[in-house]
């Protein structure tokens, strides 16, 4: 399975999530009984290969990371959705935003321009153009706004 196949999972399982009231460490489990799982090949390739432990331990940790940085990730979406009311900002935008947010911020060992490239790459395959825009500018908004701050605290720190 390919990095961008678990990330995809990853999403649909954050939005699930986010949506349904579900513990995060549990619809994860659920998800990948292999009864379960062996019934989603019938939804499409994403699911035609079972996750390795690696890409199994990647979901696992943005689930459930997602799922605890929720309030935090959904201020930060709100801080760089310049022109967008949040009640515009459709559910499966927000999952994606979410899993590039956590990226970044907690998962050291995923370059930035990965996290970000890829969400707006997957986000073709669910929103229209103009969500997918507004994506890339919310997630270009929160990468300058963190450099700021970094270069803020650099400074202060010499």
């Amino acid at each position: 399975m390919t990095r961008t196949a678990a990330r995809e999972i990853a999403i649909q399982l954050g939005f699930s999530v986010a949506n349904g009231g579900l513990d995060p460490a549990g619809a994860v489990e659920a998800f990948f009984e292999p009864e379960h799982y062996a019934s989603m090949k019938a939804e499409g390739d994403l699911y035609g290969e079972r996750p390795s432990k690696r890409d199994m331990e990647f979901i696992r940790r943005s689930v459930t990371g997602v799922a605890e940085h929720k309030a935090e990730l959904d201020e930060l979406i709100s801080r760089y959705a310049k022109g967008w009311r949040a009640e515009r900002i459709s559910r499966s935008a927000a999952a994606i935003l979410r899993q590039a947010m956590f990226e970044i911020l907690y998962m050291p060992d995923v370059p930035d321009a990965a996290a970000m490239d890829e969400a707006v790459e997957l986000a073709k395959g669910y929103e229209d153009d103009e969500v997918v825009a507004f994506i890339n500018g919310v997630l270009g908004g929160f990468y300058r706004g963190r450099a700021a701050d970094r270069d803020e605290k650099e400074q202060g720190d010499e």
